[in-house]
């Protein structure tokens, strides 16, 4: 048995899928299936129970998967424990990231790190915010970056940063000309929204429902850009994080105005499984993310 094996029948344990922990280990299903049978004739025994629909474990199984987890913390610190007395920080980063945040807080923290780190290859995904969670979880991303933290019982969280929530339009919309909108401002205004289940969206819904404010949501979509799309064609107004607005506030292509003061902002966070080693690469980032000013 090697530990490679180890590690596939743990990702297939805890995706309850051949295809996702095929794609995890970057191995074919077939191989994954073929990994398993091999290892049910090593131990001369059942691993899965195959009289049940749901993907279930044997007594054996659960007795094997939790041995495996053990040696594969071990093994990942033992890693971890000799990159640090060889005083290393190299490897490869993999981060899960909304794109709001990827696209519009990441960047200067990327420059910082890779400036002081050249050895480290990061690698960033962007993903819808339930995705994230998923990747972590499932262990497809070392680390991930969210808006609107959820507690979860496998997850540490980490916060490094918050952004303001203003009202963002075209320069041709009657709200254009102010510099400050109350909540109360809003009622009856044409919206542009996230989707439901994007987080900023369920916040933004309850200030707005606190307040007894209610609105008309004409478009809904799944990203920022998108959002600031259709607010430069004047289809209506959107509650958007200050930072992703930036670069269109500067050409004059939107407005923004503040809400109620500044008021209300947006928590920004890194997650990782609770139980996961990390990496002297891994520690390093989220120190920088932490506690670094990241370079404009």
């Amino acid at each position: 048995m090697h530990i490679q094996n180890f590690k596939t029948f743990c990702d297939l344990v805890e995706t309850k899928s051949f295809s996702k922990a095929s794609i995890l280990n970057e191995v074919t299903q077939s191989a994954v299936s073929q990994q398993l049978k091999a290892m049910e004739t090593h131990y001369d025994m059942l691993i899965i129970d195959r009289n049940q629909k749901k993907f279930r474990l044997t007594p054996q199984g659960a007795a094997l998967y939790s041995t495996f987890k053990e040696i594969l913390s071990l093994y990942e610190k033992l890693n971890c424990e000799i990159l640090e007395m060889r005083n290393i920080v190299s490897g490869t980063i993999q981060i899960s990231t909304v794109n709001s945040i990827g696209l519009h807080e990441l960047p200067p923290y990327l420059k910082s790190f890779i400036k002081e780190f050249p050895s480290v290859n990061v690698r960033v995904e962007y993903r819808r915010a339930n995705l994230v969670y998923e990747d972590v979880l499932h262990g497809t991303s070392d680390i991930g970056l969210v808006a609107f933290p959820l507690n979860h019982k496998e997850l540490t969280t980490i916060k490094f940063a918050q952004d303001e929530l203003i009202v963002a339009m075209n320069p041709e919309h009657p709200f254009a000309k102010k510099k400050n909108l109350t909540i109360k401002d809003l009622g009856g205004k044409d919206f542009i929204s996230f989707e439901k289940d994007i987080p900023t969206r369920k916040a933004t819904d309850e200030i707005l429902n606190n307040a007894g404010v209610e609105i008309s949501t004409v478009m809904e979509f799944d990203n920022v850009e998108t959002v600031k799309r259709a607010l430069e064609i004047n289809a209506g107004i959107a509650i958007l994080p200050a930072n992703t607005v930036i670069n269109e506030s500067e050409r004059n292509q939107l407005t923004t105005c503040k809400l109620d003061l500044g008021s209300y902002v947006r928590p920004l966070a890194i997650i990782h499984k609770k139980k996961r080693m990390l990496t002297p690469a891994l520690r390093s980032f989220v120190e920088l993310m932490k506690n670094a000013n990241p370079l404009d």
